[in-house]
């Protein structure tokens, strides 16, 4: 047999990586989350400067998910065809992230400074938006893809899961305080709906997301080369094979309803549904960065500890059916604290955001770091099993196509996940908000609190249900990944020999 040359490859097939690129590359995800995170505050500038409604901005990023979704099996079709001395990854992370820098910059500091015309800056929005999404599915398919080719062992794979989450809860922790407070220091000219805001926002975006980039470019570098990549060798791939692989790999097909339901959930608890629960319902715009910063580390160190226990003991897919189950236990809990219990007893100083220790405070904090944990696993663990669904494709077929497995799993998660922020204007919209999103100040009707918990716990409820189901159906158990290593390994030994 030949042997690969990689200090990182094993005799029996497996080959890992550094513990620390696992935890570099995984920042890829961060840094397009970060994007993700910008343009959730969008309906607040399409309703202040571009002059369009409520129904209408919440349909603009709907359409722009679905135009996402459409161009994912065209980048990942290149993707599979691309190996060039820069890789097979590494070129669509940084043209990614460059044309994310670029095409929000100019939507958010140029459209406002055209004629006060709504039809024109609308279409110029558009425009823009469209390529800039073109850039995010460059990125974000690389996510996937990259995966069975940084590591096929199954006690290491996981970890990218544990990483992911960790940052994640990191993300939308910081990034909530950090808004929160720029918005506060812009109150008097409009707070989220000022031009201040979405400059100083973009600034601490752009900047951000591209330091994470370059540091998971360097972490893959070193395996983004062809003898990590599926069989070992280049392997042609054409239109054909996609059908092939959507119709026969039935792994791929209850992953993406998994993952595709939990993101419309997870989606629908948009900014403006947090905005709602703490600046509206609960009474102070600051809360939401008190309550943020106590949970933020215990989140952490909950989701990093059950995702790289429970993974690596029980398999990828035994892991998802706990974190699954979990989640559902914890959000009905904390749709339950929401309903019956009094959130305004949370703020001790409503200018300030102070907290008032009392019995409500307690649970949500308990129950939000515990409901992290399992939903860090419900929700990370989809990541790392698309690799799964790649080494399983290369099993049974002898092709290796991640660039299909990471824009399938993207394009069916954006389109269904597209109508989460219409899902949320058309809740707002029956409860009485149909010309701005609920804000402090505003009046809170029992059918607002209704429609927030709805959005903030029971959208994520339905998809955890729906993983339940997918999971039976899911072959993949830990066992039978063994399986497939090993034959995997031998297609590998063989095209060693060949080569």
């Amino acid at each position: 047999m030949k042997e690969v040359s990689s200090k990182y490859y094993g005799e029996n097939g497996i080959h890992r990586v550094p513990l620390w690129r696992i935890g570099g590359f995984a920042l890829n995800n961060t840094a397009t989350n970060l994007y993700l995170f910008f343009m959730n505050y969008v309906s607040y500038y399409l309703m202040g400067f571009v002059g369009v409604g409520m129904m209408v901005a919440s349909s603009f990023a709907m359409m722009m998910r679905l135009w996402d979704g459409v161009t994912d099996p065209f980048v990942g079709f290149m993707v599979d065809k691309t190996n060039g001395k820069f890789g097979k990854n590494r070129p669509f992370m940084v043209i990614g992230n460059a044309i994310l820098l670029v095409t929000s910059f100019i939507m958010f500091h140029v459209t406002h400074k055209l004629p006060e015309n709504t039809a024109l800056r609308f279409a110029f929005f558009i425009i823009f938006g469209a390529i800039y999404y073109l850039g995010y599915t460059c990125q974000c398919v690389v996510t996937k893809s990259a995966q069975s080719c940084l590591t096929n062992d199954p006690k290491q794979r996981p970890l990218f899961a544990s990483f992911d989450g960790v940052y994640n809860t990191i993300l939308f922790a910081g990034v909530a305080v950090v808004c929160s407070n720029i918005a506060a220091k812009y109150l008097d000219i409009g707070g989220y709906a000022s031009t201040a805001f979405f400059h100083d926002f973009w600034v601490f975006t752009a900047v951000l997301s591209a330091i994470l980039t370059a540091i998971a470019v360097i972490s893959i570098a070193p395996k983004d080369r062809t003898e990590f990549f599926g069989t070992g060798k280049p392997v042609k791939v054409g239109l054909r094979d996609y059908w092939e692989t959507l119709k026969g790999n039935r792994a791929i097909q209850m992953l993406v309803v998994s993952a595709s339901t939990d993101k419309l959930g997870s989606s629908a608890k948009t900014s403006a549904v947090t905005v709602a629960m703490f600046a509206c319902i609960a009474g102070s715009t600051k809360l939401q960065g008190s309550v943020t910063a106590l949970t933020t580390i215990p989140s952490c160190i909950v989701t990093f500890c059950f995702i790289s226990y429970f993974a690596t003991k029980l398999g990828q897919r035994k892991a998802m059916l706990l974190g699954s189950i979990g989640g559902l236990i914890t959000n009905a809990l904390l749709a339950c604290l929401w309903l019956f219990g009094d959130p305004t007893s949370m703020v001790a100083n409503v200018e300030a955001g102070t907290i008032h220790w009392g019995y409500f405070v307690i649970l949500y904090l308990v129950l939000t770091v515990i409901q992290a944990g399992f939903q860090g696993i419900s929700g990370n663990i989809v990541i790392p099993m698309t690799a799964d669904c790649a080494d399983y494709e290369v099993y049974r077929t002898g092709k290796y196509v991640p660039g299909l497995m990471g824009t399938l799993f993207s394009f069916v998660d954006k389109i269904i996940s597209s109508f989460a922020p219409m899902i949320a204007g058309v809740v707002f919209a029956m409860v009485g908000f149909t010309d701005h999103n609920p804000q402090q100040g505003d009046v809170v009707t029992r059918s607002l609190v209704y429609g927030v918990v709805f959005l903030a716990f029971g959208m994520i409820s339905i998809g955890l249900i729906c993983n339940l189901i997918a999971l039976k159906f899911y072959p993949l158990t830990k066992e039978k990944m063994a399986e497939i290593q090993a034959e995997v390994a031998a297609i590998k030994a063989k095209a060693a020999l060949e080569g």
